[in-house]
């Protein structure tokens, strides 16, 4: 599978990838991002903002690309890049089905995105996908799974997806909510003649949300790659935002406070990929730095009180937004 090629890199950015959620959209829930982007959210700008990311991601090491066909026009941007950069070809690719983008480039709409894991869904999306990265997709992840989603007991799209992992496409799923531990767990029971169906799960994990770790651990006990997301709480975790712990153990480390947030992930032994969602280069520096933070235990006893309950957690991340 792909994410052998990034076992067995070397560099220390390698098990960070770049999502690309923050710039494949004007409109996202990230705090401070009005900042990050300024007034200009043309689709022009922003695609010159995220091929800027993607050139230094990949320059300092980053490998794992991570889209969505909801992220706006991400998939389109990387797809452009990619083809812009034909030495870039140890980069894994990863998108996601599931929501669709309904914002039609505004910031300000009622509704941006709706969620559907219906086969049909599936098959459009897949279509969709390929007819902008082809080959290129090397993973394609159910977008957001929570434990009543009909993905987790339709066996029609469980054959179908079957069906592409045997044509050499990894398949996997995202999680999201309270009850992501549910999702994961019940995922990890799907199988299709006798074959675990996943190979892959993206799930929410950061010092304010640490619920998924256990099952996370039992993905990875049983082969799966965990990808993480939101290691930065939607910006909660950033410098302006940042709890008072967090922000005394990195003045103490000498970095940013993304950094160290970003590296208590990275201590994880299930951790294959953390995500940076940042919208700057500057930011994608300032994350990159948590490959080489040093955290002892009791720093990481002093960050692990900041856990929340998940459904307090979940209904503040609800609250956020969309700027």
């Amino acid at each position: 599978m792909p994410f052998a090629r990034l076992a067995a890199a070397t560099t220390p950015t390698c098990h960070i990838g770049l999502g690309l959620a923050a710039v494949g959209r004007p409109g996202y829930i990230n705090l401070g991002r009005d900042r990050d982007l300024g007034d200009d959210r043309g689709v022009e700008t922003l695609r010159a903002r995220t091929h800027e990311l993607l050139d230094a991601a990949y320059a300092q090491g980053v490998r794992y690309v991570d889209a969505a066909r909801s992220y706006g026009r991400s998939e389109e941007f990387l797809a452009d890049w990619l083809a812009a950069r034909p030495d870039a070809t140890d980069v894994v690719v990863g998108s996601k089905w599931g929501y669709t983008y309904t914002a039609q480039w505004a910031t300000d709409a009622e509704l941006h995105e709706v969620k559907d894991h219906t086969l049909a869904t599936y098959e459009r999306q897949r279509a969709e996908t390929a007819r902008l990265l082809g080959d290129r997709l090397d993973l394609y992840q159910i977008h957001s799974v929570t434990p009543d989603s009909p993905a987790l007991t339709d066996k029609e799209l469980h054959a179908r997806l079957a069906e592409a992992a045997a044509g050499g496409l990894t398949v996997g799923f995202s999680t999201s909510g309270p009850a992501q531990a549910d999702a994961v767990r019940a995922a990890l029971a799907v199988e299709v003649d006798g074959v675990p169906l996943f190979r892959t799960v993206q799930s929410t994990y950061n010092v304010l949300e640490t619920s998924a770790g256990p099952a996370l651990a039992e993905a990875h006990d049983a082969g799966l790659t965990v990808i993480v997301k939101e290691g930065m709480a939607n910006g909660r975790l950033a410098g302006p935002h940042a709890p008072d712990a967090l922000r005394a153990v990195a003045e103490e480390a000498g970095l940013g406070c993304d950094a160290v947030a970003l590296a208590v992930i990275l201590r994880q032994p299930w951790a294959g990929v953390v995500l940076s969602g940042a919208a700057t280069a500057t930011q994608l520096s300032s994350n990159l730095h948590a490959a080489v933070v040093d955290i002892d235990e009791d720093r990481l006893d002093r960050l692990a009180a900041l856990a929340e309950e998940p459904a307090a957690y979940w209904e503040r991340r609800g609250r956020l937004p969309w700027h």
